[in-house]
């Protein structure tokens, strides 16, 4: 089992000046949020809300002085700060103004104080395999600790209150295949094999399908279940980038694996959509999208995501998909739909299943500072959906006779 990888948290930077500006300029901004931020001593800051305790006041504030994207969820980690009330109900309300966070006239100075994006993580060929390593090979055991019986590792869509996980993940799959028309006798490629469960619902449906994976424990899995669902003779399980896939297709589907891409490659992976399809194929497609105007100014920022969680990764914004679409492909959008609220209930979901199922995960040998660091992912991700920060939508795409 691959184990996971993060430097010693233990250790506080010493940025007594930059801690000092950080200090105030988060009392500055919680002080018009609706949380609660408690310190001890007694002091409290913000309108009222849920409690964000800060514990460890000179740790904290020297984190988030070194460099806030990454500091604030380091500290977590380390402890320094908890949430009294539920995490993602806490981030929420900082998550609703994110583009306002920062005045500003100091947003200008973000060149100098964000960090970079390590040319390390590029998403070349090489770098895409390390990158999709470092996440997906953690261990299949502890995805299915969290995910449902499915093994879906993306936004389900709900459509009531009284869907389970498993049912609204099958109707998300079934509504990306339904984009690609995908039925009796479809050659279909998919990008992005997850654990196979998109691939066995289309081979129940007739296709032939071949899925690309750069997860070797993904691979293993996804062709066992798909043997034991009695579909393995109708799809081929590659380990492959999508920039040497060949052949030509009917229908091509692909579920939030366009944020691994990276920007630069953003062109080469629609071009690609549209080189391996035939006239006439159709595209079915699963993407988290951000405002536009927040892709521009983070676009080169390293990000705690980044350095703990998505390594390489980059969110698109609609503005985006649609103008290198049209600038790269023949495709045409022809249907989309929105599942940001589903995605927030996905998210509290796996977060609720991940801390139940805790104490097998540790038994698979991941130790405290990992059960933090995955509580922090999965409720900000899930504040930021909530806060309408991040969107998620399906896109339908045809390519012309």
């Amino acid at each position: 089992m691959s184990k996971p990888a993060w430097p010693d948290i233990a250790i506080v930077p010493n940025a007594p000046g930059r801690a000092f500006a950080a200090e105030r300029l988060f009392r500055l901004v919680v002080r018009t949020l609706p949380v609660t931020v408690t310190l001890p001593g007694g002091e409290r800051l913000g309108r009222g809300g849920p409690v964000l305790r800060i514990d460890r006041p000179r740790p904290f504030f020297h984190r988030l002085g070194a460099d806030a994207k990454i500091g604030f969820g380091e500290s977590y980690m380390a402890g320094d700060w908890s949430a009294a009330d539920d995490l993602a109900d806490v981030l929420t309300p900082f998550a609703q103004r994110m583009a306002t966070l920062v005045p500003k006239p100091l947003q200008a100075l973000r060149r100098w104080v964000d960090a970079r994006k390590p040319g390390t993580e590029r998403n070349t060929i090489s770098g895409a395999r390390e990158n999709i390593h470092r996440h997906y090979d953690l261990s299949n055991e502890l995805f299915a600790e969290f995910l449902d019986e499915t093994m879906t590792y993306s936004s389900a869509w709900f459509t009531g209150d009284s869907d389970d996980l498993a049912t609204a993940q099958r109707r998300k799959i079934d509504a990306i295949l339904d984009l690609a028309g995908v039925g009796e006798g479809t050659r279909l490629l998919e990008i992005g094999t997850g654990w196979g469960e998109l691939a066995l619902r289309a081979a129940e449906r007739g296709a032939r399908v071949t899925t690309l994976t750069l997860s070797v424990e993904q691979q293993t899995l996804a062709r066992k279940r798909l043997a034991d669902a009695g579909v393995g003779e109708r799809v081929d399980v590659q380990l492959c980038d999508y920039r040497d896939a060949e052949g030509s297709y009917d229908a091509v589907v692909s579920v939030e694996m366009i944020e691994a891409v990276g920007e630069e490659y953003w062109p080469t992976y629609f071009a690609t959509l549209d080189r391996l399809l035939v006239p006439g194929g159709r595209v079915g497609l699963q993407g988290i999208t951000m405002p536009h105007d927040r892709m521009i100014a983070t676009r080169d920022s390293y990000t705690w995501i980044h350095k703990y969680i998505f390594p390489g990764g980059h969110l698109l914004s609609l503005p985006a998909v649609e103008d290198v679409v049209r600038r790269h492909t023949g495709l045409r959008i022809a249907e989309r739909r929105a599942l940001g609220d589903s995605y927030a209930t996905t998210l509290r979901l796996w977060r609720q299943r991940f801390l139940d199922a805790w104490p097998r995960i540790a038994e698979l040998g991941f130790d405290a500072t990992f059960r933090r660091m995955w509580e922090f992912y999965l409720g900000y991700c899930e504040a930021g959906f909530r806060g309408r920060y991040l969107d998620v939508h399906q896109f339908g795409m045809r390519k012309p006779h």
